[in-house]
């Protein structure tokens, strides 16, 4: 399937929200974008051109995935402000002075150097989801270069019109994630170009 996306000119993400101590952090990195040794040679990973990360065991268990992606060219997207509703269960609690999605958008702008483009978007992007269009500005000004990766769109309520603000650096600030509202659609083929079609409006408003 990589080598597919890579041959129709996709980027393949893979969405596996990792997150572990230092050690096993490594191993995922190798597995998601690297390549792992072994006594009878290295055994090459998915090569994924980015992936998930989940940020909450802190900044010692994301280095590691940070430095995989660094030498693969590839990027990360850690989880920020999730589109499922139980992300207010903890996403959203005072960390203590701002909620904790503030607080995890601060450690991406932290680590945003480290994945630059020419451009001055950085691949060390942001998970936030399209579920809570009233976060979205907020987000964007704590995280200006990160790339935002944005689920939620279609079956789980969240609408492109409303995605403005992720788009604010420029039409390359944000990747929408869309799978059951296209997959589950009569037409899939003309489902996934309405939302493109929507999502290219906003983006170049």
């Amino acid at each position: 399937m990589r080598a597919a996306a890579a041959e129709a000119g996709l980027l393949a993400i893979a969405d596996g929200k990792r997150g572990d101590v230092p050690v096993t952090a490594t191993a995922y990195g190798q597995a998601l974008v690297g390549e792992t040794p072994t006594p009878w040679g290295p055994v090459a990973g998915l090569g994924a051109d980015a992936f998930t990360a989940n940020p909450l065991l802190g900044l010692d268990a994301l280095e590691p995935l940070l430095a995989a992606a660094e030498a693969a060219g590839a990027a990360v997207f850690a989880l920020v402000r999730t589109s499922n509703p139980g992300a207010v269960d903890v996403e959203d609690l005072p960390a203590p002075e701002r909620p904790l999605h503030e607080r995890l958008a601060a450690l991406v702008d932290g680590l945003a150097d480290r994945l630059a483009g020419e451009a001055g978007l950085s691949g060390m992007g942001a998970v936030v989801g399209a579920t809570e269009p009233q976060r979205i500005a907020r987000l964007r000004e704590l995280m200006p270069r990160s790339i935002f990766l944005i689920p939620g769109v279609g079956a789980q309520g969240g609408r492109p019109e409303s995605l403005g603000a992720a788009f604010a650096p420029g039409a390359a600030a944000a990747l929408v994630a869309a799978s059951r509202g296209i997959a589950a659609d009569s037409d899939p083929a003309a489902a996934a170009e309405r939302l493109r079609a929507a999502v290219w409006d906003v983006s170049t408003a």
